[in-house]
């Protein structure tokens, strides 16, 4: 039977290259931290907000139920630790506060994809391939290896996870985990969230589907023409074709790179065929 699952939205960090404090930065009206509990209270029975001692009586963080962190200098691996300690037959869904561009789908996907078998549940990261520790399920199991990876003087949880029993997962939206943390990001993320999100299946052939390592895919993007999508999907994939090389169709009819993408729009990108 599985662990009863609760939710950790690590606020606990310094927010140092952000210059103030991030969990209460305000997108569209709501705190981040304040959006945070929101999405994972929509799912869990209990969500705990992770802070450090000094930040325990902050007056935003003091709103919610808090797990204060017993470790100093470990970063986000403190928070996780602290959570266990306070409930050790429990799992932990663990988000940071400051994804601007988290979706439901996201965690919705990351709920049902749950193997409750393993250590932890995670996404894999649309940029770079590694795990994303930031949004993802540590089971209570997870809990004495955790402690152990720390005891070895280790305190990065994406190496954690990276070596441990964790089943990854890909992203439905390569953006939903982007994380804030410079003023210049904050502003490109206010921008982006201006725009609406559209769902959208790609389809890949030949070169693509290769290096995608899949045939097609549904996904959640901001891209708002065939070109930026094109762009988006080369940071997540090692596509070594320029765009200028490929045609592009949408809804089965060649279109200009700077077609608009519309909800339920369906991409498919042609790379150049070998031969005559």
């Amino acid at each position: 039977m599985a662990a009863p699952l609760y939710g950790l939205v690590l606020a606990g960090g310094r927010s140092s290259r952000m210059r103030s404090d991030k969990a209460a930065l305000t997108y569209q009206g709501e705190a981040q931290l304040e959006r945070a509990v929101r999405l994972l209270g929509g799912l869990l029975p209990r969500v705990f907000v992770s802070v450090r001692a000094d930040q325990a009586e902050e007056p935003l963080r003091a709103r919610f139920e808090r797990i204060v962190d017993r470790h100093e200098d470990l970063g986000p691996i403190a928070g996780v630790l602290a959570a266990q300690a306070a409930h050790p037959a429990a799992a932990w869904l663990v988000l940071a506060c400051d994804l601007p561009l988290l979706d439901s789908a996201t965690l919705d996907t990351l709920l049902r994809e749950r193997e409750p078998g393993r250590l932890a549940t995670a996404y894999r990261s649309s940029h770079d391939g590694l795990p994303e520790p930031l949004c993802a399920i540590y089971e209570p199991a997870s809990a004495a290896a955790l402690r152990a990876h720390v005891a070895a003087g280790k305190r990065c949880p994406r190496k954690f996870l990276a070596s441990a029993d964790a089943k990854l997962i890909e992203e439905p939206n390569p953006r939903a985990l982007d994380n804030i943390n410079t003023p210049e990001e904050y502003a490109r993320a206010m921008t982006t969230l201006t725009r609406p999100a559209t769902r959208v299946s790609v389809q890949y052939y030949a070169l693509l589907r290769e290096q995608a390592g899949r045939r097609e895919e549904t996904l959640v993007t901001d891209a708002g023409t065939a070109q930026e999508l094109y762009a988006q999907l080369a940071q997540r994939y090692p596509f070594t074709l320029p765009a200028q090389m490929l045609r592009v169709a949408v809804n089965a009819e060649f279109v200009e790179w700077d077609r608009v993408l519309k909800d339920g729009d369906a991409v498919v990108f042609i790379p150049p065929v070998a031969g005559g």
